[in-house]
């Protein structure tokens, strides 16, 4: 009887043992993991942005109808809307992107599929002047990674 119990004993803890294992390896991403993503997407956007591919660095947004951006009391609807936008400010005749740097980001976690992220943003251009302003931005992670669904751009005023 002490055998067979003994038995049970350690088949009951082999069970529980394999059980918490699978689910550690099943669990979601940690918070770390996440900001980690998150910050990830903000360095490709800007290495994007300093190469002048626009294409790329909207890569890190919500390439749907849905994605909102909003700076200069203007909305923009959508990743087009949006990309349109920036090829109007900063690529048409007459515009230059110029080197782009993010500073001071802050990223929360949300959840496990939600991050919202503050910061700066700041711009050199070739003839000296450095438009800048703050940004707060909402992520979502999707299949194919974490994507800006929502992008609320400011910008300090200019001194002449």
């Amino acid at each position: 009887m002490r055998n067979r119990f003994a038995a049970f004993l350690f088949l009951t803890f082999l069970c529980l043992s394999c059980h918490a294992e699978a689910q550690s390896s099943s669990a979601p991403a940690s918070s770390s993991d996440s900001k980690a993503a998150v910050e990830h997407v903000l360095h490709t956007q800007q290495e994007a942005w300093n190469r002048h591919d626009l294409e790329a660095f909207m890569a890190g947004y919500w390439n749907s109808p849905e994605l909102t951006f909003f700076s200069g009391a203007k909305e923009q609807n959508g990743w087009q809307a949006t990309l349109d936008r920036y090829r109007a400010t900063y690529v048409s005749p007459g515009h230059e992107m110029g080197k782009l740097e993010f500073s001071g980001l802050r990223v929360e976690i949300l959840g496990g599929d939600a991050a919202f992220v503050r910061g700066a943003w700041h711009l050199t251009m070739s003839d000296g002047k450095t438009p800048h302003g703050l940004f707060t931005l909402l992520f979502r992670k999707f299949p194919e990674g974490w994507k800006i669904v929502h992008d609320h751009t400011s910008a300090a005023e200019q001194s002449e």
